[in-house]
């Protein structure tokens, strides 16, 4: 059975310029790749990778239709919410969640929801 190795999301965006800056000045991200005849671009921070792309001309692209979010589970996430609640439009604030999860949500420059999440077990042992 074949194994699965790791998932990167291609995010159609509007604006290449604007969204590898909103990923790397923003959020740390570091720019792996670019073919600006393609207008695509591949980021990558600690492993979690995502790429970037103008829709093809035979795809319709209506602005974002993507119908969920991004998870991002990180340690640190008081932290990273202290770095981030002024710099980027806030989806929710940090809170503790019945299910153990200590989150935030964002938007991103193109209005994707990005959530960012830390379990806290894992808090309370970094204390």
């Amino acid at each position: 059975m074949s194994k699965y190795k790791a998932l990167r999301p291609i995010l159609w965006i509007e604006n290449l310029d604007d969204t590898i800056g909103f990923y790397t000045q923003i959020l740390g991200f570091t720019l792996q790749e670019r073919n600006d005849d393609w207008q695509w671009a591949s980021l990558e921070k600690n492993g979690v990778g995502i790429m970037l792309t103008k829709p093809n001309k035979q795809e319709t692209f209506n602005g974002i239709v993507f119908t969920g979010s991004f998870y991002f589970t990180v340690d640190e996430v008081d932290e990273l919410w202290e770095d981030l609640k002024t710099k980027t439009k806030i989806c929710y604030e940090i809170e503790t969640f019945d299910w153990e999860m200590r989150e935030f949500a964002i938007y991103d420059n193109n209005g994707y929801i990005l959530q960012f999440g830390q379990h806290i077990d894992e808090i309370s042992k970094a204390e």
